[in-house]
């Protein structure tokens, strides 16, 4: 089974997602985690919300520092945001690593926004995190 670890700074919202979704739809061929550089202490509740609304729970999830995996191996390592790039341990020696920066809903909605102009980022942002996991069948076959 191939492990992935999803990297992101905040491990709240994105690497979250990532996590969930692989666990969704990659059940049985990847067993994933997600982590931040700099983890905050939950995980958005509007990530929760909008994975809900695609049938991923990913309620019991918290966020976790990359400290905590750094004598894991892992097979993948995909970072989802600029700063999580740019700030990759070089640790993981011959693990592939590879990058998809998403638009972070959080962000992007602003503080104090209300929750039907939140939504549409957080939805958005979800649905490109899906399709970029979906591919991540392809990496897979080429670590075999």
């Amino acid at each position: 089974m191939t492990r992935i670890l999803f990297l992101c700074t905040g491990n709240a919202c994105r690497s979250q997602m990532a996590e969930g979704w692989a666990g969704a739809l990659l059940a049985g061929k990847a067993e994933a985690f997600s982590a931040g550089t700099r983890p905050g202490r939950e995980v958005d509740a509007r990530a929760v919300k909008a994975m809900a609304e695609a049938g991923v729970d990913i309620s019991g999830q918290r966020p976790k520092s990359l400290e905590v995996f750094k004598n894991d191996n892992f097979d993948l390592v995909a970072t989802l945001c600029d700063k999580a790039r740019e700030t990759c341990p070089l640790y993981w020696g011959k693990t592939r690593k590879i990058h998809n920066g998403f638009d972070d809903p959080a962000t992007l909605a602003g503080k104090g926004a209300a929750e039907e102009d939140a939504m549409p980022h957080y939805r958005r942002v979800r649905d490109e995190i899906r399709d970029f996991v979906l591919k991540l069948s392809e990496t897979m076959e080429g670590l075999k």
